[in-house]
């Protein structure tokens, strides 16, 4: 039974998991942010938490300068920073710029983070997961300090994007060609209303025309109604004839 055994082992010795951590820790530190595996990022989180909370404990001697601090105060701060550099190494790189910088981690936890996270009381952190790793399907996920300086905007941010370029584009101002176009604009309307009114008199003249064309087509359909008639009126003549054929056959003497 593992009691009284808390965190991850990773198969590795002591020596081995310490050296992993301290520089987890230090590049944590340096770059606010990094990206581990998220068994890594859980157990580094306990580390560098460890780490600012001690250089928080001194309050505001951690960050007043060196020059305002009392003798004992100082060796208070250099007893505390010994303390941290004994798993912190003293100094880290970053780029910057296009440039390598050289920075003092110790400094910048008790210059920088401790007055950073004065008045927040632990979860200096974050951790963000992001989806398996291609390959052997690890985990991975992003730590970072909680106030991480050039982090990501607040929700609200787009929004607040938007509106304010909604804002600049209607208080912008106005060019000169633009006021002159604009003037330029009622002036070419009335010139396009004056043929659209002459168009608009000559409508009811076409309109005319096209009345009295279906006049025309009403007349020639009359006409072909008479010929048809009169057509049809021989065909009603041939009964008589038959008649009187059929009283001939009728005066003969019966045999």
């Amino acid at each position: 039974m593992r009691h009284r055994k808390s965190g991850r082992q990773f198969g590795r010795s002591t020596s081995h998991r310490r050296a992993m951590f301290r520089a987890l820790a230090a590049n944590l530190i340096a770059h606010e942010r990094i990206e581990t595996t998220e068994a890594k990022a859980k157990e580094l989180r306990r580390v560098a938490e460890r780490v600012v909370t001690r250089a928080k404990r001194l309050g505001p001697l951690a960050y007043t300068p060196h020059d305002k601090l009392k003798p004992a105060e100082r060796a208070k701060r250099l007893a505390a920073q010994q303390q941290v550099g004994r798993f912190l190494r003293r100094f880290g790189t970053i780029q910057k710029e296009g440039e390598t910088q050289k920075i003092d981690l110790i400094e910048k936890v008790f210059v920088d983070l401790a007055q950073r996270f004065k008045d927040r009381p632990g979860g200096y952190t974050r951790i963000l997961k992001l989806g398996p790793r291609r390959g052997d399907n690890a985990p991975m996920t992003i730590i970072e300090f909680v106030d991480r300086q050039g982090g990501s905007p607040a929700k609200g941010g787009k929004a607040e994007t938007k509106a304010a370029t909604q804002t600049t584009s209607t208080n912008a101002p106005v060019e000169e060609g633009a006021s002159a176009s604009a003037e330029a604009a009622p002036e070419k309307a009335k010139a396009d209303a004056t043929p659209a009114a002459k168009k608009d008199d000559e409508k009811p003249a076409a309109k005319k025309a096209n009345e009295a064309a279906p006049k025309k087509a009403d007349e020639k359909p009359a006409a072909k109604k008479a010929d048809t008639k009169a057509a049809a009126k021989p065909e009603k003549k041939a009964a008589p004839e038959k008649a009187a054929v059929k009283e001939k056959t009728d005066d003969k003497p019966k045999k």
